[in-house]
């Protein structure tokens, strides 16, 4: 009987290994994740979670029951030191556990700030895992200062919380605009808007030179344009990188990430990836997703690839985002887009509708779930939307759907 051995307990992990046993794989299956807790969702935390408004056990995605009871071995808490291809092994602490089949879930790392310039003080965090966000939580209280480092999603999604907790606020973004990397100018100037509107101070154009400590703890900071800034604590949204180093160390081809073909096998027929951390064919080129339906599709594929099933896997982007009171819903990929279209509605609703020629290839949806959801269904069967009928916010989206 086969043993099948999955490292790193997040969204994806946990996934793969409960698809195989629904599946019907009867073999011994090893789930390992350097974290001390159950595998657990990790939207909420830089949300409900750091607001006080979840438990930790609503974090959890499953109860442990359901891994005792599907005969899943977790060990958690541990981290893998090394994975051996040729002896198919891999090394915990002092033991070594041998598989038939291994698949790297391991996720991506928070980019941290240099030591050289503040990023070991006392008070600086970043948003990843919950050890992060419970040692950030007790700073975040009415009055204190925050600065924000990075305008991306976690960025904004941070400044909301803090906000809303009665936090001082000042966001620098070294771009030109917030959201530069990920979405149009109209998108970056509802959500400028959003945050100003609730007290935020939005820097643009502005990064961060250095971090001012006394006694070890983080007490101001000094920007690229030469403000000097009382801070009490600082949040760093600068992005992740996919975490590839044991991969790397067991000699897998990387490529942006973790290198795997359509099926999630990587350059080793007995090794898959999974998640954020594997970058897989896309169109005519290759892709990596950092988001949780990508996790959980993925990792259930990966699994039937496993056990024999051959399918490809095909990505239908879609993404989402909690500011204030406002719910982001993103569907497709907006690279490559020459022209944005936007539909209004009532108060803070409204989507803009990226093209790519005459082609619909994303939609960025503002409290406007069903103009996400038809823009989503356009997208995934390949289909477009005249422009004209989106512009105009009396008309029924739906028939576009028939079209």
């Amino acid at each position: 009987m086969s043993h099948i051995v999955v490292i790193g307990a997040g969204q994806a992990g946990s996934s793969l290994v409960a698809k195989l046993r629904k599946d019907g794989f009867e073999g011994d299956i090893t789930l390992i994740g350097a974290e001390p807790h159950l595998p657990y969702q990790r939207p909420p935390l830089s949300k409900a979670y750091l607001l006080g408004e979840m438990e930790l056990e609503r974090l959890f995605l499953r109860p442990e029951s359901f891994y005792a009871d599907n005969n899943i071995i977790l060990r958690l808490g541990q981290r893998v030191t090394a994975i051996d291809p040729k002896a198919k092994t891999v090394t915990v602490g002092d033991e070594v556990i041998s598989y038939d089949e291994l698949a790297l879930t391991t996720g991506s790392d928070p980019r941290y700030l240099p030591a050289s310039i503040g990023g070991d003080l006392q008070g600086v965090h970043v948003v990843r895992d919950l050890a992060h966000i419970d040692e950030m939580e007790p700073r975040v209280t009415e009055g204190a200062r925050a600065l924000i480092v990075g305008g991306g999603y976690i960025g904004l999604e941070a400044a909301a919380v803090c906000a809303k907790r009665g936090v001082k606020v000042t966001l620098v973004e070294m771009a030109e605009r917030i959201l530069q990397r990920v979405a149009a100018k109209e998108t970056s100037d509802y959500f400028r808007a959003l945050h100003t509107g609730h007290g935020a101070n939005i820097r643009e154009g502005v990064g961060l030179d250095r971090l001012i400590g006394e006694n070890g703890k983080v007490v101001g900071a000094v920007l690229t344009d030469g403000t000097e800034i009382e801070v009490d604590f600082v949040v760093v949204g600068v992005g992740i990188a996919p975490s590839t180093q044991l991969a790397e160390l067991a000699g897998l081809e990387l490529d942006n990430g973790i290198k795997t073909d359509a099926h999630g096998r990587t350059s080793d027929p007995s090794i898959w990836a999974a998640g954020d951390c594997a970058s897989f064919p896309h169109g005519a080129g290759r892709i990596r997703l950092e988001s949780v339906p990508n996790a959980i599709d993925q990792g259930e594929i990966v699994a039937q690839n496993m056990l024999g099933a051959a399918k490809d896997y095909t990505a239908t982007p879609w993404f989402w985002s909690d500011q204030y009171d406002v719910k982001l819903q993103i569907a497709g990929l907006n690279t490559g887009y020459d022209q944005v279209v936007t539909r209004q509605g009532e108060g803070q609703t409204v989507s803009f509708w990226y093209y790519k020629g005459d082609q619909l290839i994303a939609v960025d949806a503002m409290n406007d779930p069903r103009a996400y959801m038809v823009g989503k269904r356009l997208i995934d069967s390949g289909k477009t939307a005249d422009p004209a009928v989106v512009a105009d916010p009396a008309a029924d989206l739906k028939p576009l759907l028939k079209a």
